[in-house]
């Protein structure tokens, strides 16, 4: 997107944030870089509470070890700040691995601060897995916590989906790709629908057809030679429609991992199909920041995003979460 198109959607991008509202949010005592390596497993929890999405096997899968099963760690609100609201958490790292620290486990401490209740996605990897295994694990995330959202405190119609990078690709994805549940099926979690009431993208890939691709995350979802329709298909801003789920995104104007143009291609769209959509461009950054706590300018984003969820009432208090 360039000339006009791209300054009428900075214009409405920044009027938007002018008008934003304050929310409390406060960053986890131990957010920022740490230790952790990024792998193909999710061990960025400890002992926290866990489940297997599918416990007799995810479909396709080729084995059963770790990575041949997806799971969701699941991180309660303290009670007195529950709200009701769940965000299924979807870590970056090129469809490769997993980015489960300060991109997962960080991130949900914050999500609690803020009396949100999250559940961090193991998905589903290349090269041993490829499309559609990453977006059939982030559907059974979504379902899954609507099954279960009477035992875990949560409003069904608030489970929102967040990803950052490629994981922000299979967060649009599962943003533009979802059914409404199959009503007779056997599986109790299978007859939930997989639509997320909202989505928050940060720094992520969109488009695998444009030439700002970003080329990693597209060989490991898809190969190194996939079919044009396939590229077409996964390109998620060519799949917002009027259903897709209000979004709020963020990106750095000089991301050099995954660029910016991105985040404008799917704000675009979304203004275009008339989603309610709010994007922030920071001036400086590197990509994978997380939530940037040592950063004065990009630690805002926290609390524009829990400003925004508020403003569309995706943290109203919920006392007895919706049947």
């Amino acid at each position: 997107m360039r000339g006009p198109a791209a300054r009428a959607c900075l214009a409405g991008l920044l009027a938007s944030a002018v008008g934003a509202p304050a929310a409390p949010a406060q960053l986890p005592a131990a957010a920022g870089p740490s230790g952790y390596r990024a792998g193909p497993v999710d061990a960025a929890h400890g002992d926290r509470e866990s489940l297997v999405l599918w416990p007799a096997g995810a479909p396709g899968a080729k084995g059963a070890e770790e990575v041949d099963r997806p799971r969701l760690t699941v991180y309660r609100p303290p009670a007195g700040r529950a709200n009701g609201a769940a965000v299924v958490v979807c870590p970056g790292g090129g469809y490769r691995v997993l980015a489960s620290d300060h991109e997962g486990r960080q991130v949900a401490e914050w999500l609690n601060s803020i009396g949100v209740a999250a559940f961090v996605l193991q998905y589903r990897l290349g090269p041993r897995y490829q499309h559609p295994a990453p977006l059939q694990d982030a559907q059974r995330a979504l379902r899954t916590v609507r099954a279960r959202a009477a035992e875990w405190g949560v409003d069904r119609a608030r489970v929102g989906i967040l990803g950052f990078s490629a994981g922000g690709h299979l967060a649009s994805t599962a943003a533009t790709r979802f059914d409404g549940g199959r009503p007779g099926d056997p599986d109790p979690v299978e007859r939930e629908g997989s639509r997320p009431d909202f989505a928050v993208l940060a720094y992520p890939v969109v488009s695998l057809s444009h030439s700002a691709v970003h080329r990693g995350s597209r060989d490991h979802l898809l190969g190194e030679d996939p079919e044009p329709g396939l590229l077409e298909e996964l390109s998620t801003d060519r799949q917002v429609t009027a259903r897709t789920p209000p979004t709020f995104l963020f990106h750095t104007h000089d991301d050099p991992g995954v660029p910016v143009t991105h985040s404008l291609l799917f704000y675009e769209a979304l203004r275009s199909a008339g989603v309610p959509a709010e994007l922030h461009v920071f001036a400086r950054g590197r990509h994978g920041v997380g939530l940037a706590p040592k950063d004065p300018a990009l630690a805002a984003w926290p609390r524009l995003c829990a400003a925004w969820m508020e403003t569309m009432g995706f943290l109203a208090p919920s006392p007895e979460p919706r049947p």
